[in-house]
């Protein structure tokens, strides 16, 4: 799925276009935040793509929702 990262004076978000979902970004599995999964507010967590450290924000990228076995 596509979303977008962007950086708001809040801390980190994430948009779903195709499911017009905004939340804040509460967690982050890597420090540089690329390469790693990433947990928003509502639980959903997102396997993000490897890109260079410096990627800058706002950006589109192509990710994948984590869902956990329970």
């Amino acid at each position: 799925m596509k979303i977008m990262i962007r950086r708001t004076s809040a801390g980190l978000s994430a948009y779903v276009p195709k499911k017009d979902l905004e939340e804040p970004i509460i967690k982050v599995e890597k420090e540089d935040l690329w390469g790693g999964a990433v947990t928003l507010k509502n639980g959903w967590r997102i396997a993000l793509p490897d890109l260079p450290r410096d990627t800058p924000l706002p950006i589109t990228v192509e990710a994948k929702r984590i869902f956990d076995k329970d």
